[in-house]
């Protein structure tokens, strides 16, 4: 799927495609060497995205029976994290923050661990359908976000969404096919997949009609530690 460029798989996947996007542009932004904290890694699938720094994966370990959490760094709770105050230069947190059961601290523990002017690149979704039974315990308006990162201290606030209501509808119309699956039902989906695919597809260009976009499929933040003095 990775080979696929970028704009024909956002026709479809667009809340990782603009994730992957974030995540190009934070890291291109880094300069060599700068310490990069993943937390909440997983298989370190954003390693790639920072060859250039001194990246450390860390993980509770305990989200997917299936991955394989061996390249890890470390392996701890991100409510308490096992470095020093200040230690790296900018941190991620993609997709991580509603499978935390204290958000909160978790988000004070990774400016803890910032050094002054350090930058966070944040993904939370906020209509999104549970995954990762039974670690799966929050979603996130835009408000709620900055309630969380306001107390945990950060400052200069980006919160974007990705897309409004109608890319959630067309995601949610593209979804569908999955209940077609098994059975009987297996006979149905070339008939739903031909009907969903354009609809799901086609949808997403009518977001100009929402303007506010406060029903989205998620939001991508960048937030930063106060600099010193």
């Amino acid at each position: 799927m990775q080979r696929v460029p970028l704009w024909l798989r956002g026709l479809v996947l667009r809340f990782e495609v603009a994730t992957e996007r974030s995540l190009l542009q934070f890291a291109a932004a880094l300069p060599a060497g700068a310490r990069l904290l993943d937390a909440g890694a997983g298989e370190g699938q954003y390693q790639r995205y920072f060859r250039h720094c001194r990246y450390v994966g860390v993980d509770l370990a305990i989200g997917d029976v299936a991955w394989d959490y061996r390249s890890l760094d470390a392996v701890a709770d991100l409510t308490q994290l096992p470095f020093a105050d200040g230690t790296f230069t900018a941190a991620i947190n993609i997709v991580v923050l509603e499978h935390t059961k204290d958000p909160a601290i978790v988000l004070a523990e990774i400016g803890r661990v910032l050094r002054p002017g350090g930058e966070l690149l944040l993904v939370v979704p906020q209509e999104w359908g549970v995954h990762q039974v039974p670690h799966d315990y929050f979603r996130y308006t835009r408000y709620g976000l900055e309630l969380l990162l306001t107390r945990a201290g950060f400052v200069d606030l980006r919160i974007a969404p990705t897309g409004g209501f109608f890319t959630l509808l067309g995601r949610r119309v593209l979804d569908a096919v999955l209940f077609f699956q098994g059975g009987f039902r297996w006979l149905l989906l070339p008939f739903f997949a031909l009907l969903a695919g354009p609809i799901g597809i086609l949808l997403p260009f009518l977001d100009g009609l929402d303007r506010e976009r406060l029903t989205t499929l998620g939001y991508i933040v960048h937030a930063r530690r106060p600099k010193a003095g």
